[in-house]
This record gives structure tokens, sequence and C-alpha cells, in this order.
């Protein structure tokens, strides 16, 4: 068989394993409850002892499993690697062909409530020439894309997102991404190859300089004072991950209460939700992004990628036609004027009114308007 075979894959976790799950579930060793009230110490014992309840006895896995399969996965090797993807044709010949990357601690699941919209938008009220071919992968180590050995940054992985648009047969394409998609889709439109008509972010992570930092408008400094209590209480899971993944691994992969509280405390402090993360999102759809790490015991190898890149985050110089939507409970939320520097050619740049960090997965009909109308002046180029 070919090296660059395009394979389906069809997702059916054996019963064996959802036993075992739950018999994890069961057995679990609960440390004391927090000293201090909320969530200052991390997720409250109460809160957490809610949500194992809930993946123990209510949480369907094969909803979500069925749902991945109804979309479209495949597999294919490239650099050596098998690389695991959800792939949505249009019903549109003429649709404009879009590579979509998530993050940590997000998954292929975000996208599930935005590939039909932006694959046949006619069915969900839109516009015909509106319409995407919609591809999202997963990043190497995470979900059911093989684990690299040491050497896949994320300039490689952009290299690899290419090579597969390519195979597809997509000669023009768009990129989009936030979280470490944000950085491959960076590095997508940096590449210079001729295929990439244009990028849209919904996480830009650049740099003030002096004087952005000396004649700040109020928007700026909110955004640097949101960096500054990021970077001196919440960062601590970073620096794990990008200086001893390996450690970290061993309890991540082993319990499935460690890796759910190591997910679940994110969805709430990157999330839109008002302190409460179910207020953005349901049980069941934090569980199946949580259940994307467990079932692959990928807690390590999706840490890794911090241990790679994490120190040169998103930097490269992009001149293909940019796009950029802010949503007010993202981490890093940038000014234009600092944007430009390495984004010169914005041709879209809106800041919403909701939604944060996991855009696709809380806000998707806006985040489908807004990559809609950030690629709507490329289709005709």
């Amino acid at each position: 068989m070919s090296s660059d075979a395009i394979l389906p894959f069809h997702l059916a976790v054996p019963e064996d394993v959802l036993q075992d799950l739950r018999d994890r579930l069961s057995r679990t060793r609960w440390p004391e409850r927090e000293t201090v009230p909320g969530w200052e110490q991390g997720v409250p014992l109460d809160r957490a002892r809610a949500l194992i309840d809930h993946w123990q006895n209510d949480y369907d896995w094969r909803r979500c499993e069925a749902a991945l399969n109804a979309i479209g996965q495949f597999t294919t090797e490239i650099d050596g690697l098998n690389l695991h993807f959800l792939h949505r044709r249009s019903p549109h010949p003429d649709a404009l062909p879009i590579i979509i990357t998530h993050g940590w601690p997000g998954s292929v699941v975000e996208f599930m409530k935005v590939i039909g919209p932006l694959s046949d938008p006619v069915a969900h009220g839109g516009k015909p020439e509106d319409a995407f071919h919609v591809i999202c992968p997963s990043l190497p180590g995470y979900g059911f894309s093989e684990r690299p050995e040491q050497g896949w940054p994320v300039p490689r992985i952009a290299k690899a997102w290419i090579a597969l648009m390519k195979r597809l047969g997509y000669d023009r394409f768009v990129a989009q991404g936030g979280d470490w998609g944000s950085a491959v889709t960076t590095a997508i439109g940096a590449s210079g190859d001729p295929s990439v008509a244009g990028i849209h972010l919904n996480m830009l992570v650049v740099r003030p300089s002096p004087e952005d930092m000396a004649n700040a408008t109020d928007q700026e400094k909110a955004s640097l004072e949101s960096l500054q209590r990021y970077m001196q209480d919440g960062n601590g899971y970073s620096q794990q991950q990008a200086t001893r993944p390996q450690t970290l691994g061993y309890g991540l992969v082993d319990s499935p209460v460690g890796q759910a509280m190591w997910i679940y405390e994110k969805f709430r402090e990157w999330s839109d939700c008002d302190g409460e993360p179910e207020n953005a999102l349901s049980r069941d759809e934090m569980l199946d992004d949580i259940m994307l790490y467990w079932l692959t015991g990928t807690g390590a190898s999706s840490a890794r990628l911090y241990w790679e890149s994490f120190r040169s985050f998103g930097t490269d110089k992009v001149t293909v036609p940019t796009g950029y939507s802010m949503f007010p409970k993202e981490i890093f939320r940038a000014s234009r004027r600092s944007a430009e520097r390495q984004y010169p050619n914005i041709i879209h740049w809106n800041e919403l009114d909701r939604g944060g960090h996991f855009a696709a997965f809380e806000q998707p009909e806006l985040f489908v308007q807004e990559v809609r109308t950030a690629f709507r002046p490329l289709r005709s180029a």
C-alpha cells in the first residue's frame, strides 16, 4: 500500500476500555477539600466529585463516537507520522478549502458544532458562496494522531498540514487556528507556500513594543493586566509541560480523575463562563474532549509540544492576508498596532462581546460568522 494513502478511520473503542475507565473512577482516592473557598487552589472537591459522578454514571461516550464517525474520519502518513483528521467535503463544488487546528487542552471535538455550518451553509441558513471544505487534523501526539519522536516543533507540523491539504487535492486553501492552532496557522501563513491564500486566528500572541507600553490605550492596559495575571497565577501548567512533560504524564495517563481535572480547570479559567465552566459548555461536551486525552493516553505526548515549541510560539512574520477575531475572555488579547508589525496584511479585525479561548466550542455561531467574513474577500482572488 502506498505510504501516501488516505484511509478511512472508524472509531470503535472496545467496551473493556470503557469498563476499565468506570472501574478506575470507582476507585478514586480523593484528597481532602481545599482550604479556601472557590477555585483559588484549583478545582474544588465538590465540583470535582460532581463531574466525576456524571462521567461514571451518566456520560455516554458512544454518542460522541458516533458523531465523530458521522463527520468523516481519516488517517494518512506524512513525514513518517500517521496523522488523524476529520474531513467534510462541502456539497458546493466551489467551496474554499480550510484547515482548522486545535490546541491544548483542546481536540477536534471543539469543531463538531461548526463543521456543518461551514461546509453546508445553506442547510444552516447561510449562503452557498460561503461554503468551505473542512479539514480538522489532530496535532501530533494528540488524539488519534501518532506520537512523534523528538523533533516535531510547530514549523514541521505546519509543513505536514500543507502536505495534507495538497494530498487531499486542495491546491489553494486557507487556515484557521487558536492556541497551538494559532502557532501552527501562523507558521502556515509564514511558509511562503503559494497554496496558502490566507489565515484567520482567534488567539494572537504578539509582544508589545516599549512604545506600545509607554503609550498604551485603555484596551491595551486591560490586556497587559490580564497577561500579567496569567503570568503570575495562571501559567504553572505551561511551565510544567514545557519542562517536565514526562513526569507529569505518569499521573495524567494513569489517573482519569487527574487527567480530567487538569483540563476541567482550564475550561473554567479560559472560557467566558462567569466562573462556572458549565455556563459555557455542558459537562458532556467537556468530557468529550477529556475522553480524547484519556482513551488515547496522550497526557504526556500532548504536553511535549510545549517542550518542543513553547519558547518560540508563533513568532514568524506573516504577509499573507490575515484575519483576527478577539473574543473577550481569551488569554491574550492583542492590540492592532502590535499585531500589524508581525501581521502587516490584516484584512479582518473584530472584537466580539462574548466568548473565550475555546471559541468554536463556546460560541459556534459567532465563530462561523467570523470565519466566513474574514475569508470572503479571498474567494475570488
